[in-house]
Formats: structure tokens, sequence, C-alpha cells
């Protein structure tokens, strides 16, 4: 069973798969979860618009609407952290998903086990992150407002996805220190497992939004046979 603040959540589960979808229901109410059901994209866009989600389960492989396009429709939305559920192995097409704004990923045939585990770790992450109130760190021109989620650069606003905004801050809280993969994906996904290339696909993605030229970091810096660094700029 998964704790009290998480089990009031209300999971959405898409896939066109009725098997599938069964299976994952069965899971998620076993584990104390709400649970909305979509076949395809449109229906699911709808659901998330009318129920508003704290999750989405999110099937890559779907008619009409793919599940790539959900997640950014989704993303242009708000934050609602999204699993992405692929038959697909390689690599590349997991990227993908992760830069569309997926939070994690699960490649089927996959453990329902599993997937309530990660579900459960998003959801206690995002519950447990709570900021102190008015709390703002800033470097330079890049500004992190914690209470509105809200980061800016030179003025501008910073699109940022909810983990990316979570992963931005952790680097600010801890500059100068050399972090790893596995340390960054324990840290701020609360994962203790996991694919490391999670990380590095969220690292490049903050580069193109807070680095001047990304190809040549001054902020996200990599530490060769280690994982990556935050150099303030201040």
């Amino acid at each position: 069973m998964v704790m009290d603040a998480e089990a009031a959540a209300r999971v959405l589960v898409v896939d066109d798969d009725t098997s599938v979808r069964d299976v994952v229901r069965r899971y998620l109410q076993r584990a104390g979860y709400a649970v909305e059901l979509a076949g395809d994209g449109e229906t699911a866009l709808r659901l998330h618009a009318e129920r508003k989600p704290d999750l989405v389960v999110l099937d890559l492989m779907l008619p009409g609407v793919g599940g790539l396009e959900v997640c950014r429709r989704l993303r242009e939305r708000g934050e609602v952290p999204v699993v992405m559920l692929t038959a697909l192995g390689e690599e590349s097409d997991r990227v993908v998903g992760l830069e569309q704004g997926a939070d994690d990923y699960v490649v089927k045939p996959f453990s329902p086990r599993e997937l309530v585990l990660r579900v459960a770790s998003i959801l206690r992450r995002a519950r447990t992150s709570q900021p102190a109130e008015g709390e703002v760190l800033t470097d330079g021109a890049l500004r992190l407002d914690l209470d509105a989620r809200r980061g800016t650069l030179d003025g501008g606003e910073l699109a940022l996805t909810g983990r990316e905004f979570d992963l931005l801050v952790f680097l600010l809280r801890h500059p100068g220190r050399a972090f790893s993969r596995a340390e960054l994906l324990e840290q701020v996904w609360g994962w203790s497992f996991g694919d490391h290339s999670t990380v590095t696909v969220h690292m490049r993605r903050l580069r193109e939004k807070v680095e001047p030229d990304p190809a040549r970091p001054v902020r996200i810096n990599t530490v060769w046979g280690v994982g990556y660094r935050y150099d303030p700029v201040r």
C-alpha cells in the first residue's frame, strides 16, 4: 500500500490495449489510487481537462493523437507528472519521450508493481518538496521563485517542466559540488533505480534554456568520470 498522501491521488491511465489498462488499473487501485482510463489521445486530453489528474501513465503508441503529442500538449497545460509506457526498445525512442517532458518511462513488458513504485515515488517527491515560504534562489540574472515555481533569466520567462525546475533548484542549492547521475536520480527523482539517460536528457534541456552557449556551458558543467557540477556565475 502507498502512503495516505499518495492514496488520495488521481491517476489517468492512457493505453489502447484494454488488457494493459485493466492490469494497470487493478494494481493502482489496489495501492489506493483513484484511476481514470482512456484508450486514445483525444480522450486522454479531454479527461485531463475535466478531471485534473495528479499523474498520467501514458502509452507512447496511441491511435489518432500519439503519445508524444499528448505529452507535449499536457506540458503546455501545466506540470502534471507523466510516466511514459513504451514497447520500443531503442534508447533514442525513450529519449524522445523525456525530451517531450515525460518524467519517467517504463518499457513493455513491464512489472505492474514496478510501475506502482514509480508512480508512488514521483507523487511523493512532488508532495514533500514544498519550499520555505517566499523562498527565491538567484544566480546572476537567473531567478527561481519556489512558491510560484517560476524561473526567469534576464527577466524573461523560462519554459521549465516540473522536473527541470526541481533539478535546477537542487543544483542551485548545492553549488560547486559534483554529483553523479545516480545521485541526482535519487536526490531529484527520488529513485534508487532507473536509467541514467533520464538525467542526461534533462541536463541537456536545462543547458539549452539557461546557458548562453549550450555547447560551452558556464553554469552546468560536466565532471568527467563523475557527473555534473553547478558553477554559479555571480
